[in-house]
């Protein structure tokens, strides 16, 4: 009995902590290039497995711990990857401060270097040099291809996903990052 207890509470504070911005309805804000956007029920935890950044020091997605975050998994030789990355920059100008930020995560075998010259060769000056050695943070995280785009939750949980390259500086999306940044949590 105390097993069936203790499942039916942690069942309905499941259902009843859910994010609001997972559990909201989201819907008017998926048209054009977010339409693709798969918005999750339930939060999922993110990893908490180390990146590297530019430095060569250890970070984590817990760092962005209190903000929303649209992290971008993507590579060097990734030719979608190249048209989508300067509208995250630009998302980033547009949007990122305390609450929100982009996080680009080049995943598997991407020397500094390359990084440094794909960053160039593009002109995005505003984003991370992040790097997930391994792709131990994609496979943690399911990620299988790439471009692959999820949005994090204040609380560091995965609310929503999106496979492919977007243009995240269009409409669609700025009003979606908007609309989630300004509803209350809690």
């Amino acid at each position: 009995m105390n097993r069936l207890m203790r499942s039916m509470v942690l069942y309905l504070a499941t259902g009843l902590g859910a994010n609001a911005a997972a559990a909201q309805d989201l819907s008017p804000y998926l048209t054009g290039e977010m339409r693709g956007l798969a918005v999750h029920e339930v939060p999922i935890a993110a990893s908490a497995l180390p990146f590297l950044r530019a430095d060569d020091s250890e970070g984590s997605l817990a760092d962005y711990a209190g903000q929303f975050v649209v992290l971008n998994f993507w590579a060097t030789w990734c030719a979608p990857c190249r048209e989508e990355m300067p509208s995250l920059q630009n998302l980033q100008t547009a949007l990122g401060g305390e609450d929100f930020t982009v996080v680009t995560l080049a995943t598997g075998r991407n020397p500094p270097q390359a990084i440094r010259r794909f960053f160039d060769e593009i002109g995005v000056t505003d984003l991370q040099q992040y790097r997930d050695i391994n792709q131990q943070i994609a496979r943690e995280m399911g990620v299988f291809g790439l471009p692959i785009t999820v949005i994090l939750n204040p609380e560091g949980q995965e609310i929503a996903r999106l496979r492919g390259d977007a243009h995240w500086d269009s409409p669609e999306a700025l009003a979606l990052i908007r609309h989630l940044v300004d509803q209350p949590q809690g």
